[in-house]
């Protein structure tokens, strides 16, 4: 096989920046869903009928199938009942109260530390603990809950799967690209930072007139709510505000979810014009404060990791270090601040004190599973195959349906000299991603071992 070539470059541990990118770029799920595009469907808005990109039942099985990888990218819920409880009881009465009463609406605090909300097609909605941190009052949470019920009655999110989130969606399930090199030194720079700089950029990117509509939704399931119509202008307020000074941590947002002066301005005309007895209602600051009051206790300790993912997305390492240590002094079982922190201690090649953070994050949080697959990653970086395996194998029984690591589980029976295991793990594999470096790299495996059929291009695998 040519040394050039992408496949031996995967285990001569020669890939380079642009290889690392193109590996990321490849997965299962685009494929998965690629049969649920196109479709007519009556706007529950308008009434009229319009060409949507899934059917309620197919919006349905996006969200079954892809909001729990983005939520365990995202670092998965907080682990605060009260606090879900609260978020929830706040977006099932608002939902009660939308066109699409019958939606399977589900609303998670996310441990994620940048400031973003986003929606799946369905109703499965995520907000950060980036955005709850900023947020002064329930109305301002309304309004932010509002607008994402906006985008999923008015079926914004379900064009957009037509168009391009699915194929975006694809790449979700990598956590650390460089799991798929046997020689790590030079490729743990490569992390990929998912959760910790705005995982949510993969799902869909709202037009501005999305926006105008889930704002104009989300005002009107506010004020039928109870709630002051109000608080979505003071939501615009500050998160144009706080894109003056912390720029990075509100991109994501912005990039998904564009917020103009025209916006502003016609959300404030509305409140004036449209919602004048609504807008005399109390703001409920008092409320917010003591169902987020866990949340503000480790304030401080989510803005030093947010400083220092910050510094990881510049690949400072070594200037992010500090920034994680000291957060976790003053939270040092909070699972998002120990992943981070692993992640850091991998780029700089310092997998045993990585090893050490993933231990700890495994403790903290045993259900979740995005320390399984760091920790996987991780240790096939300290060449204990065998034991990688093991945390892909729990992952997959956590969170099944990434490809990415059965394409893993690959590469760990290859590099542990057991290639009908590999075999298997490959087919798997092809089954679900059929193009692309890795699908390339796993055909010509399987053709090398002697397991595809020359003619009809099948697999021979038992």
């Amino acid at each position: 096989m040519a040394q050039r070539h992408f496949g031996k470059r995967i285990f001569d541990g020669e890939l380079t920046r642009r290889d690392f990118m193109r590996l990321t770029a490849c997965s299962g799920a685009a494929i998965a869903a690629t049969s649920a595009l196109q479709g007519c469907a009556v706007d529950p808005v308008t009434g009229k009928r319009s060409l949507v990109g899934l059917s309620t039942a197919q919006e349905r099985e996006i969200d079954k199938q892809y909001a729990p990888h983005q939520f365990s990218n995202d670092y998965g819920a907080v682990q605060d009942d009260e606090l879900n409880t609260y978020l929830r009881n706040i977006g099932s009465q608002m939902a009660a109260n939308t066109h699409r009463p019958d939606m399977p609406y589900d609303f998670t605090a996310l441990n994620a530390i940048y400031v973003n909300a986003y929606t799946f097609p369905a109703g499965s909605v995520g907000i950060t603990r980036g955005i709850l941190l900023e947020m002064d009052s329930e109305d301002e949470l309304a309004g932010l809950v509002g607008h994402e019920l906006g985008h999923v009655n008015a079926r914004h999110a379900a064009e957009q799967a037509g168009r391009s989130m699915v194929a975006q969606l694809a790449v979700l399930g990598a956590t650390i690209a460089a799991a798929n090199s046997s020689d790590y030194n030079d490729m743990s720079r490569y992390i990929q930072l998912g959760g910790s700089i705005g995982a949510s950029a993969l799902l869909a990117k709202y037009s501005r007139d999305n926006e105008r509509e889930a704002d104009q939704l989300g005002m009107q399931y506010m004020a039928q709510s109870g709630h002051n119509p109000q608080g979505m202008v003071q939501l615009m307020e500050m998160l144009t505000e706080k894109s003056k000074y912390k720029p990075d941590l509100i991109e994501t947002m912005f990039s998904s979810h564009p917020l103009s002066t025209e916006r502003y301005a016609t959300a404030k005309q509305r409140v004036d014009k449209e919602y004048v007895s609504e807008a005399g209602r109390r703001l409920r600051r008092e409320r917010y404060m003591d169902n987020t009051a866990s949340l503000r206790a480790i304030g401080p300790a989510i803005k030093q990791m947010q400083a220092g993912s910050e510094k990881m997305s510049k690949e400072k390492f070594a200037e992010a270090e500090p920034e994680f240590t000291s957060a976790l002094l003053q939270a040092p079982e909070d699972y998002a601040g120990l992943v981070m922190m692993s992640k850091c201690q991998m780029a700089q090649k310092k997998h045993d004190d990585a090893q050490q953070f993933l231990e700890r994050a495994k403790a903290a949080y045993p259900e979740e599973a995005q320390a399984l697959h760091a920790s996987g990653v991780n240790k096939m970086a300290l060449k204990q195959y065998d034991a990688a395996l093991a945390e892909f194998t729990e992952f997959e029984e956590k969170l099944p349906g990434n490809a990415d690591t059965t394409f893993l589980k690959g590469v760990a029976q290859e590099s542990m000299q057991n290639p009908r295991e590999a075999a298997k793990e490959y087919a798997r594999f092809i089954q679900q991603v059929r193009s692309g470096d890795s699908a390339q790299h796993a055909y010509q495996r399987l053709d090398e071992w002697g397991y595809m059929r020359r003619r009809s291009g099948s697999i021979l695998t038992k």
